[in-house]
């Protein structure tokens, strides 16, 4: 059986959105938040924010990841007897806490991004990392969003390297939901909707991910930039809604949880590191047709298509070897492929593509 949860009940995307956020409020009878930022982000989404939607929210900084720790923290201060839907403005960190926070209390959720990076927004779940940052988990919640509210405005302020993230990240829904279909002899009529919703995001990221960058530097909102942002944030997340753990995660992200624990990749944020676990991914099943097509976007984009780029040393055998290991850890999502794979498989899987990258149009070694 898949439990289809396509995704929250309401996403609006519309420039003055959060000008209504009181009217939202009170239609759905809420009295009173407990609105969970950071730093920046709230720096970002108060300029937009009417002050009478503040008048009813209790504000509540985050200082850390999602790390169980963090959510107890945050989990305390929620108060049921005044407080009746909380509230998460930020980038993926901050929607996955309030995400945490909500479902651990029982109470509806609202959400408002202030960064493309990742479908965070508009999934039922929060990726949790220990206290230094490295990936221990995902869980699945219960309760899925009430509200998802986007400024596109709030998006087009955002780093570019966040964009450059998100479309990453966003890549990989195609190829990891492929990946994990295979597996099926039929494929049932949610998965196929999965498939479909990330076939269209790679069709929308191919044509539109450059000139949503552009969008964001020349500060313009564009055709293209709404188009990606959508993408991103809410048909990136229909992905898993539609075909669940059949459009999910695989090798492409089991690569970026073993870069989690590499000091020298932590300036590269989560899809940025997702994105060169597709090209890793695709050399596991041999398919360099896809990997000349992925590179010279990925150069245009500033991708990273190497551990070079990333800045791990290619040369440096045992910390390959420490990758391979840790993204075939036994709960890892690389084992949800169709294939089995050994560490010998990683190893040279990261070797040929870091070859591939720098001496492209070369013939690849035996």
């Amino acid at each position: 059986m898949i439990p289809v949860r396509p995704g929250p009940d309401q996403y609006l995307c519309q420039g003055g959105i959060l000008i209504q956020l009181e009217e939202l409020l009170q239609k759905q009878g809420w009295k009173r938040a407990l609105l969970i930022h950071g730093d920046s982000s709230w720096r970002a989404a108060r300029p937009y924010l009417p002050i009478r939607a503040l008048e009813r929210c209790d504000l509540l900084p985050s200082i850390d990841l999602c790390t169980d720790r963090e959510v107890k923290r945050l989990s305390n201060f929620v108060d049921p007897a005044t407080q009746d839907v909380i509230i998460g403005v930020g980038g993926g960190r901050v929607m996955d806490l309030a995400k945490a926070v909500a479902n651990r209390r029982g109470l509806p959720i609202l959400l408002i991004p202030t960064l493309p990076s990742t479908c965070a927004a508009c999934t039922p779940l929060s990726v949790f990392y220990d206290d230094k940052g490295a990936f221990i988990r995902y869980d699945i919640h219960p309760q899925g969003q009430r509200l998802v509210l986007v400024e596109p405005d709030i998006l087009l302020h955002a780093p570019v390297t966040s964009l450059r993230a998100g479309i990453g990240d966003t890549l990989a829904k195609w190829y990891e939901a492929k990946a994990l279909s295979a597996t099926l002899v039929e494929q049932p009529v949610s998965i196929r909707m999965g498939l479909q919703a990330a076939s269209i995001c790679r069709n929308i990221l191919l044509t539109d991910g450059e000139g949503a960058l552009s969008a964001i530097k020349t500060n313009t909102i564009t055709p293209s930039f709404l188009r990606v942002i959508d993408c991103i944030l809410m048909l990136g997340g229909t992905v898993g809604g539609f075909a669940e753990r059949y459009g999910r995660v695989a090798a492409a992200h089991s690569v970026h949880n073993a870069l989690t624990h590499v000091s020298a990749a932590k300036g590269w944020l989560h899809g940025d590191k997702v994105a060169y676990g597709i090209l890793i991914q695709l050399a596991l099943t041999d398919n360099w047709e896809e990997i000349d097509l992925l590179i010279p976007y990925y150069k245009a984009l500033g991708l990273p298509a190497s551990l070079s780029e990333l800045g791990v040393d290619p040369g440096n055998k045992e910390l390959l070897r420490l990758l391979a290991r840790t993204a075939l850890q036994k709960n890892e999502s690389i084992h949800n492929m169709e294939q089995d794979f050994t560490e010998e498989d990683l190893l040279n899987a990261l070797q040929r593509v870091e070859y591939h990258t720098t001496f492209q149009k070369e013939e690849l070694p035996l």
